[in-house]
């Protein structure tokens, strides 16, 4: 009489936890790699606000004043807070321009700091 062969309950419990580990390994090593993706995609996109908004008052006529403002914009498909904020210098005819850009989250009513550029604008 011939033995059946197969996998014993043993085998197929240590196939399952070996399959499990992988499994979720390579969840995390997914979850890791959209996060920093989504990082990456909205320091870009901060960058690109805040090098947009130093160029347009670079290209203003006269030298800015002393101020801060905020502003809201829609730019990619996000809501972003841009603040501007224009120092002094010893310097007279400089202005020291610090441009902070947020990112609106979901339905939180205050936006989360990604990117903030810092520039000066002479008279020229």
């Amino acid at each position: 009489m011939r033995r059946a062969r197969g996998f014993t309950l043993i085998e197929v419990l240590v196939a399952l936890l070996v399959f499990g580990l992988i499994a979720a390994a390579s969840a995390e090593v997914g979850s890791q790699y959209i996060s920093s993706y989504e990082r990456v995609r909205d320091k870009t996109l901060a960058g690109w606000i805040a090098d947009n908004r130093i160029n347009e008052i670079r290209l203003q006529d006269a030298l800015p004043g002393i101020s801060e403002n905020s502003s809201d914009l829609d730019y990619g498909r996000y809501r972003w807070r841009v603040t501007t904020t224009v120092k002094g210098t010893a310097e007279p005819t400089m202005r020291r321009v610090e441009v902070s850009v947020e990112k609106y989250v979901g339905d939180r009513a205050d936006p989360v700091p990604v990117h903030t550029l810092t520039a000066f604008v002479g008279e020229q």
